[in-house]
């Protein structure tokens, strides 16, 4: 006998409300996953961005152009192994790495030096070789530090060939310009005066604002779109996006493309050199080839809000120069060390590695320390600066500054609250 329409009415509409519910459910825990990502994924690499910005800031008060052309002026392999030490030594992340390269460029340093000292301060670094290890295995540390080397090989082949002379006086113009160095006009000081001097530090602490104050609108907007992707987009579009992900031997045209894909997929979004491991852990999960995930990982240098930081400093045509040389050799590096890995049999096999969504990101370890400890020199010197020169201005005047502050208080509003959200 069947059911009274009102008893079948009223189980459709208990049913819909149900469903509905959970809808509302799953997409509130998401979001709070997202947003505990994000915050995660920066308290990774806080300290580095503070260290960066901190070494940038004591470039531009102390370090005189003549120094600077004496030890890294030319394309000699000693200033590009001198310009890559530093690089290895300076522990920095993409955004701090664009600001101190912006700083040698600025002061007299040659174009391939200074390119030579970004990619090594992006990719020669301790702490982003363990986080490597933690998240994808040896094989990617490896690939990871050969590949820097190899970066910056092909990199200095592919600048000596093109010879944009022209361009780099521009570009060097425009960083001065840039830069706005307190030191630029009149006579050079004397940097043992003023690294001795309470006027040298304070000059050091004001620079070390300036550095947060232009980036801090693409660093919020794009940490949050990365915990985003990483919690609200399935695994399937990253195989879907990947061609031949999950295939054991995908075909030379295959990799290929992967290796393209990398940098394509990166340019939308900012993740970082340290950020943008544990992503790349989930392209390994989906089978993408270590070349794919190897091309993402350089690609840090590529993406959308570094290309706009970069045109900042130097210019579009300079900024468009860099990216079309960065995208050439992290390609051709990638295949290289694919097929160098399958010659030596020592290609990383897929297997399992740690989500990004369920890393426990805050713990007492070194990190932590790290952290407070730079956290709390960060907070001195905004007040120093605070109190010498008062509040920097958010500077408005452009849309394009407007729009981006509005995005980055949206991702403000979207991180508090969704960090509150009970789970």
């Amino acid at each position: 006998m069947s059911q009274p329409l009102c008893c079948l009415s009223d189980q459709t509409f208990r049913s819909r409300t149900h469903r509905s519910e959970h809808v509302v459910s799953t997409f509130l825990e998401t979001w709070h996953q997202a947003a505990v990502t994000t915050l995660g994924l920066f308290w990774m690499a806080f300290w580095a961005f503070a260290l960066g910005y901190l070494i940038s800031s004591m470039i531009q008060v102390f370090v005189t152009r003549e120094r600077m052309r004496q030890s890294m002026g030319s394309a000699g392999a000693k200033s590009v192994g001198l310009a890559t030490l530093f690089g290895f030594i300076s522990s920095s992340c993409s955004f701090a790495a664009l600001a101190t390269t912006r700083a040698l460029f600025a002061k007299g340093a040659g174009l391939v030096p200074s390119l030579a000292f970004l990619l090594a301060s992006t990719n020669l670094v301790v702490e982003l070789g363990i986080v490597i290890a933690v998240f994808l295995g040896w094989q990617f540390v490896v690939g990871e530090y050969v590949g820097g080397v190899l970066l910056i090989l092909l990199m200095w082949i592919l600048v000596r060939l093109t010879r944009p002379k022209k361009l780099i006086e521009t570009a060097r113009q425009t960083a001065r310009q840039a830069e706005e160095s307190d030191d630029d006009s009149g006579a050079i000081p004397d940097w043992r005066r003023l690294i001795r001097s309470r006027e040298g530090w304070q000059r050091v602490a004001n620079r070390f604002v300036m550095e947060w104050k232009m980036v801090w609108k693409d660093v919020t907007i794009g940490f949050t779109v990365a915990g985003i992707i990483a919690s609200f987009v399935p695994k399937t579009f990253f195989q879907a996006l990947f061609i031949g992900a999950g295939d054991s031997e995908p075909a030379f045209w295959q990799v290929l493309v992967q290796c393209l894909v990398g940098p394509i997929a990166a340019f939308f979004t900012f993740i970082g050199s340290m950020g943008n491991i544990p992503l790349a852990a989930v392209l390994f999960d989906n089978g993408v080839a270590f070349a794919g995930i190897m091309a993402f990982i350089f690609s840090d240098l590529v993406v959308l809000p570094v290309l706009r930081i970069q045109a900042r400093y130097y210019g579009w045509k300079m900024a468009l120069y860099i990216l079309g040389i960065f995208l050439c050799v992290l390609v051709a590096t990638a295949m290289l060390l694919h097929y160098g890995f399958i010659a030596l049999d020592i290609l990383p096999d897929a297997a399992s590695g740690k989500s990004v969504t369920d890393r426990d990101y805050f713990k007492l370890d070194y990190t932590f320390f790290l952290n407070v400890s730079f956290l709390l020199l960060s907070i001195f010197l905004f007040v120093w600066r605070v109190k010498s020169r008062g509040f920097p201005t958010l500077n408005t005047d452009k849309l394009s500054e407007m729009v981006l502050l509005v995005l980055a208080i949206l991702a403000l509003l979207w991180l508090l609250v969704g960090s509150l959200l009970p789970v």
